[in-house]
């Protein structure tokens, strides 16, 4: 049950931000209040449980990245640009903004994964320098180029307006932080 209204939440938040009361929630889910409220306390309680899963979800995905062996450091470094929480589409600006002035114990929470967990990445730059992968820049600098463009994710109305998908965007970005933007025949 505990998942299932956390999908709810997801959806009402996606489609109502987080201005939507327990009642709306508890309808949506066809349930009572009641039931919602054995499960969690407040909706602050299942908005800290949906960041939990959806950033637990991505630090699995990663460590299983950083320990495949059959990939190379290049597609390791890839693949954790371009890996996405399920509910990454509820991480967009206007409800980021709405949830940091509503609930700011819930967006400490968000800025701190957002901005702080960048250690694998660190690691995978600067051994791709030290093999001579990755050209001698600062490692750093890589990184924070990196940092900017996956945060770049939360401008979802520039990916709605181009016709491309997020997952399709960050694949690219990856791409060209990679590869660089100039044409192999150039």
């Amino acid at each position: 049950m505990k998942y299932r209204i956390i999908q709810g939440f997801a959806a009402e938040l996606k489609e109502n931000g987080i201005k939507f009361t327990m009642d709306d929630l508890a309808r949506r889910l066809g349930i009572s209040k009641r039931t919602l409220y054995e499960h969690f306390s407040s909706k602050a309680d299942i908005l800290d449980a949906l960041i939990e899963d959806s950033f637990s979800e991505v630090d699995e995905k990663h460590k299983r990245i950083l320990h495949d062996d059959d990939m190379s450091l290049i597609e390791k470094i890839k693949e954790s640009i371009i890996t996405l929480p399920t509910y990454i589409e509820l991480y967009n600006r206007p409800t980021l903004e709405q949830i940091k002035r509503s609930y700011p114990e819930q967006w400490e929470k968000l800025y701190e994964i957002y901005t702080k967990d960048w250690d694998e990445m660190d690691a995978l730059i600067a051994q791709g320098i030290r093999e001579g992968i990755i050209v001698n820049k600062n490692a750093a600098l890589i990184v924070k180029m990196i940092r900017g463009a996956v945060e770049t994710a939360q401008d979802q109305h520039f990916y709605i307006v181009n016709d491309i998908s997020l997952p399709e965007a960050l694949s690219q970005i990856a791409d060209i932080i990679l590869y660089g933007l100039v044409s192999k025949e150039e």
